[in-house]
């Protein structure tokens, strides 16, 4: 048996890929991505309303944000987002960079800072459009101009957090930063799935 390890902004991360059976791992995945949505949705749903409750107080719009990602084979989906962004800001583009970037609300400055704009996307993992740990999906404009390497990361369900979150690489561009997804494509195992949620948890609670 092998083991390797990642070094992930200072968090090392085993993988025993090899003794893992993929189908196993895939089921298991699948019913822990289901329950656990399923927990956070209902433990949550107070937060849901202040939230909804600040977005619309702020400005003018929906509450949520819906926009187009592809997800598992390049199958397109629509991903759930708490609305950030004016409801004039285009659809499609990319992501602001910082917390100056004009086609961002006050709430939505709020939101981005603690994560609480990804929230709905536990839906998208209750569903199984996502999960909770993969590569992060991308819009279809950025996605056409994958080349073979890039194409990998359809390869797998994409997810709500994963190795690039963690990473001293995150306040740049996911698709300028292949490695963190390709090692988890190759690697991944449950053990390693539990490892990045309870990461990502202490960085939110961190505030990083």
């Amino acid at each position: 048996m092998s083991t390797d390890y990642i070094d992930i902004d200072g968090v090392l991360i085993a993988s025993l890929a090899q003794t893992a059976q993929k189908r196993v791992y895939e089921v298991a995945k699948r019913l822990f991505d289901f329950g656990a949505s399923l927990a956070f949705l209902i433990l949550t749903a107070p937060v849901w309303v202040i939230i909804a409750a600040c977005i619309r107080l702020d400005s003018t719009g929906p509450v949520f944000f819906r926009q187009s990602r592809v997800g598992r084979g390049g199958k397109n989906f629509e991903l759930f987002k708490f609305r950030s962004m004016f409801v004039e800001a285009p659809k499609y583009g990319f992501h602001p960079t910082g917390s100056d970037d004009p086609r961002v609300t006050r709430a939505g400055r709020w939101l981005r800072q603690t994560s609480l704009d990804e929230l709905p996307q536990l839906i998208n993992i209750l569903i199984g459009d996502m999960s909770l740990v993969g590569p992060r999906p991308e819009t279809p404009f950025i996605v056409e101009r994958y080349n073979e390497q890039h194409r990998q990361r359809l390869n797998v369900t994409p997810g709500l957090t994963g190795l690039w979150q963690l990473s001293a690489d995150r306040a740049f561009q996911i698709h300028e930063n292949i490695q963190y997804d390709l090692y988890y494509i190759r690697h991944r195992n449950f053990f390693m799935d539990l490892a990045v949620l309870l990461h990502t948890t202490v960085f939110a609670m961190k505030g990083i």
